[in-house]
Formats: structure tokens, sequence, C-alpha cells
């Protein structure tokens, strides 16, 4: 499944488009270059659910955590300063991927052999003319 975003304005309705194709799944890793979008895209979602809080890139503080309007937690992490396969296990990431709450993970490839085996898996291909799209498995 794949979604095209052309532009910052189609991006709440490829996140509805988004939440809608991954029905009552809740932990997505999210792959592709710097600079491809991963954390736009996954502010464009968490708006979507409803996060009251800002929402930033975790780089420096590995998880963030988010509260939507009715109460709901939502985890942002990112593993682009993560060096080793061991260091995921040191901020407790087997709790985070074990609450049910949304669990969006940037840069994942360090720790793929943890995620459970339901973790959708989203490419992001930035395409010649600047547009984005999504590659939903």
């Amino acid at each position: 499944m794949e979604i095209l975003i052309k532009s910052r304005k189609s991006l709440r309705s490829a996140a509805l488009k988004f939440l809608e194709m991954t029905g009552d799944r809740r932990i997505f890793a999210f792959y592709g270059a710097m600079g491809a979008g991963k954390t736009t895209i996954i502010k464009a979602v968490c708006s979507e659910l409803g996060a009251v809080d800002i929402v930033t890139s975790p780089t420096f503080t590995l998880v963030n955590e988010y509260r939507t309007q009715s109460g709901q937690e939502v985890y942002h992490i990112d593993f682009y300063r993560i060096k080793t396969p061991e260091e995921v296990f040191d901020f407790g990431i087997e709790e985070y991927l074990a609450s049910g709450y949304f669990c969006f993970i940037e840069w994942p490839e360090l720790a793929e052999a943890i995620l459970p085996e339901e973790t959708v898996k989203v490419r992001i291909t930035v395409t010649e003319e600047g547009h984005r799209i999504l590659s939903v498995e």
C-alpha cells in the first residue's frame, strides 16, 4: 500500500489515510534517508490522533511521550544515536512496545530483531519532484 504526499498541504489527508490503512495496529517502524520526512509525517499522524503536546524529534532524548485529548499516550522513539542493539534495552523499550499505545519508531534498523512481528514497516521515498511516497507493509 502506498500513500503519495505531494506537499505539506496534503499531510493531513495522508495522515488520515495512513491511520485508516493501518487500522488497529500500534507499532510503526519508519525507514527513510535523512531529511525524508519521518518526523514530519509522524507529527501529522500524532495531530490526527489528537496529540495535545508539541511533537518534536526525539533524537537526543530517544523517546518523547505525548498525550492525546482522550488521555491516551503516544510514544515517539528515535534510534538515530543508538550504536549497538543492546542500547535499546537501556531505556526500557520492551515496556513501550508492550504498552498497547501507539509507538512510532524512527531509524529502527538496529532494533529490528526485538520489534514485535506485528510492527508495521513504513518506508519513505523522496521522488525527483520532492514528493514523498509512504510504502506501508
